[in-house]
């Protein structure tokens, strides 16, 4: 598969009502350190962090009726449908702490019929963020990820290599392995580019192929502009 490229155009015009919380999504590939950069973007801007993945567990675990539909489908082995995941994150982004604070929704919408059904509820932000990997080294960093069993630590066998004695009891993610990682970016590029299409509004693609403290650097300098635009008017 050939690597992607982060060389479109970054020129950017955001549109935002004054006086609103900021709205941000994230977007990336598997790999492409968008856990290292939420946790970043919540400390520095105390946005709600909002991973429909965890939304949809804790939903569940507090069988909420929104939870008790989704547990339907999950028992049944069937995807929960994009209505009642909607439901859910309107139910979470109408809490008052949402609303006071902002958010910064992760990893959602993941295809263009999530896109579209958030759409529908006037679910927007003010920036939508897409972190750029080329896929070989996605892969690089997925395929060396090992884990201590006795720790919890990880490690990377070329980007954090263990000590000689801990090496012996590091296991991999079955999930880890070359075949299985290109097969997740196959399905992320299959629907990320209808995602975008949604967004091409308020997109800043972020060169994640940096050190961590570069890739915040530009994602700072993204929300900020998002900012900025919120504080001026909207010319007529």
């Amino acid at each position: 598969m050939q690597a992607r490229s982060s060389q479109r155009a970054r020129t950017v015009v955001v549109l935002a009502s004054a006086g609103q919380p900021l709205k941000v999504m994230i977007a990336g590939a598997p790999a492409a350190g968008k856990g290292t950069q939420c946790a970043k973007i919540v400390e520095k801007y105390d946005l709600v962090h909002i991973s429909v993945g965890d939304l949809l567990r804790a939903e569940v675990a507090a069988q909420t009726p929104s939870g008790k539909k989704a547990k339907a489908f999950m028992d049944a082995g069937d995807l929960v449908p994009n209505e009642v995941v909607v439901e859910m994150v309107k139910g979470v982004l109408a809490g008052q702490d949402v609303q006071q604070r902002g958010w910064l929704l992760d990893g959602y919408p993941r295809s263009g019929e999530q896109a579209e059904a958030i759409e529908k509820e006037g679910i927007r932000p003010d920036v939508f963020l897409l972190i750029d990997v080329p896929d070989e080294l996605l892969v690089d960093r997925v395929v060396g990820r090992r884990s201590d069993p006795v720790t919890g630590e990880i490690y990377h066998l070329t980007f954090k290599p263990p000590p000689a004695d801990v090496l012996p009891r590091l296991i991999q993610r079955s999930d880890d392995t070359e075949d299985k990682v290109r097969n997740r970016l196959r399905t992320y590029h299959a629907n990320v580019d209808a995602v975008v299409g949604y967004y091409k509004d308020c997109l800043v693609e972020i060169n994640g192929n940096e050190t961590m403290d570069h890739v915040f650097a530009a994602i700072e300098s993204a929300i900020e502009g998002a900012r900025k635009a919120k504080q001026q008017p909207l010319a007529a």
